[in-house]
C-alpha cells in the first residue's frame, strides 16, 4: 500500500458536517468528496480505485467531482476497499440516499426479497415497532458478527460478497433507531439468548449489545420466559401517526411474509402480542436474564480461549 497521506478532518465528527456554503451543493458532490478524501488519505490513486469498481480513471474522477451518478454497488466496493468503519459507511449511505437513491431497499435490491422491501419502507415511516422473535435476535438489534454468522448459516452457497451485502443491509436498517423515531419494543424468547450463532465471543458481544439497548429510551427489550407458550413464528406490529392505515402486522415465514391490515386479523395478532408481553420479565427481570446469558457466554468464551 502506498504511504498514507495526511489529511485534516474533524476527528470527532459523527456525521458529515455541512457548512452554510455547502447547502446548495448536490449531495452527489459531497459523496464524491468523501470518497476522494478516503482515497487520498490512504494514498491510493485514481487507477487503484478504478480497478476496484472495474471502471476507467475518468469515471472515478467524475464520481469524485459529483459529475457522474453514484452506483450503490460502486460505493460499497470502494468503502470495503478503503476499509471504512460501519459509521463511515453509514455516512456514505446517507449521502448516497440524498443523491437520488433514497430507498434503502433499492440500494440493496440484489439481496432484498420483495416481501422484505415493503417492510423496510414501512419501518422508516412508523411511529412504533413491536416485534416478537422466538428463534433469533431481531434483525434491528443484531450485531454485525451475529448477523454474519446467521446469514452464513441460512444462505448456503452464497458468496462472501453476497453475505456482506445482506449483513450491510441489516446494519443500515438499524440507523433509523438513532433518530428517536420509531421506537422499538423487542420481545425475545429466553432460549434465543442461549442459541449459538457464531462463537461464544460473538454471542457474548450480542448479549452485551442487548443489555446496552435496555439503557436507551428508544428501545424496550423484554425477555419472554422459557416456560411460556408463545407463537412459533416472529410477529411485527407497526403503528403510524398519519394516513388511512394506522397500523399493520407483518408475519414472516421461511420464504415469504404476510401483511395484515384487516381489523379482525389485526385484533388476532395484537392479542397474540399481548399474551407474549404477559409472559415476559419486567425490566429488572429482563436485565437479570440478559446478565445470566452474558455470564454463560463469557465463561464459555474464556474456556475456549484457555482450551
Amino acid at each position: 500500500m502506498p504511504a498514507a497521506r495526511k489529511a485534516q478532518r474533524e476527528s470527532d465528527a459523527s456525521v458529515v458536517r455541512m457548512q452554510a456554503s455547502d447547502e446548495q451543493r448536490p449531495a452527489g458532490r459531497l459523496l464524491g468528496d468523501e470518497l476522494r478524501f478516503h482515497r487520498e488519505r490512504l494514498g491510493y490513486t485514481l487507477s487503484d480505485a478504478a480497478q476496484v469498481i472495474r471502471a476507467s480513471t475518468s469515471k472515478v474522477s467524475r464520481l469524485e467531482r459529483g459529475e457522474s451518478p453514484a452506483k450503490p454497488r460502486d460505493v460499497h466496493d470502494l468503502a470495503v476497499f478503503y476499509g471504512l468503519s460501519r459509521e463511515q459507511q453509514s455516512q456514505l449511505d446517507q449521502l448516497l440516499a440524498q443523491a437520488g437513491n433514497a430507498d434503502l431497499y433499492a440500494r440493496f435490491a440484489d439481496v432484498t426479497p420483495n416481501f422484505l422491501k415493503r417492510l423496510i419502507r414501512l419501518e422508516a415511516t412508523a411511529q412504533t415497532i413491536s416485534v416478537f422473535e422466538p428463534r433469533v435476535v431481531p434483525g434491528l438489534l443484531q450485531t454485525e458478527a451475529y448477523a454474519r454468522a446467521l446469514v452464513r448459516m441460512m444462505e448456503v452457497g452464497l458468496s462472501d460478497v453476497g453475505i456482506d451485502r445482506i449483513v450491510a443491509l441489516r446494519m443500515q436498517r438499524q440507523v433509523m433507531l438513532d433518530k428517536g423515531v420509531p421506537t422499538l419494543a423487542a420481545l425475545i424468547s429466553e432460549e434465543v439468548l442461549y442459541r449459538p450463532y457464531g462463537t461464544a465471543g460473538v454471542m457474548a458481544e450480542q448479549v452485551r449489545f442487548l443489555l446496552k439497548a435496555t439503557l436507551t429510551n428508544r428501545v424496550n427489550v423484554r425477555i419472554v420466559r422459557k416456560e411460556a407458550m408463545v407463537p412459533p413464528y416472529p410477529i411485527f406490529h407497526l403503528k403510524f401517526t398519519d394516513g388511512d392505515c394506522q397500523e399493520l402486522a407483518y408475519v414472516e415465514h421461511l420464504d415469504g411474509a404476510n401483511y395484515v391490515t384487516q381489523k379482525r386479523q389485526l385484533d388476532k395478532y395484537r392479542h397474540l402480542l399481548d399474551n407474549v408481553r404477559a409472559n415476559t420479565y419486567e425490566r429488572e427481570g429482563s436485565t437479570a436474564s440478559l446478565e445470566r446469558a452474558l455470564d454463560h457466554w463469557e465463561r464459555r468464551a474464556a474456556a475456549e480461549e484457555s482450551g
